[in-house]
């Protein structure tokens, strides 16, 4: 199973999509406001979707952060 990424869109029950926000160990958190029709569904901005219930449209790469003299 892939695990979509901060910034990822996914896509989750009857064609809902949104953004992926936090990634937790079972379950991202996504924003759902990039909806073309969001308004007029008048649902919640934020939801909780389980790794298992999503399909990935669109998978963001995780950006490497450069080692800083802290972390050596």
């Amino acid at each position: 199973m892939e695990i979509a990424t901060v910034g990822s869109i996914i896509e989750f029950k009857d064609g809902l999509q949104g953004i992926v926000e936090k990634v937790n160990e079972n379950s991202v958190i996504v924003n759902l406001s990039i909806m073309e029709n969001f308004e007029e569904l008048e649902i919640e901005e934020k939801t909780v979707i389980n790794h298992k219930r999503y399909k990935i449209v669109y998978l963001k790469e995780q950006e490497s952060s450069p080692i800083t003299d802290e972390e050596e």
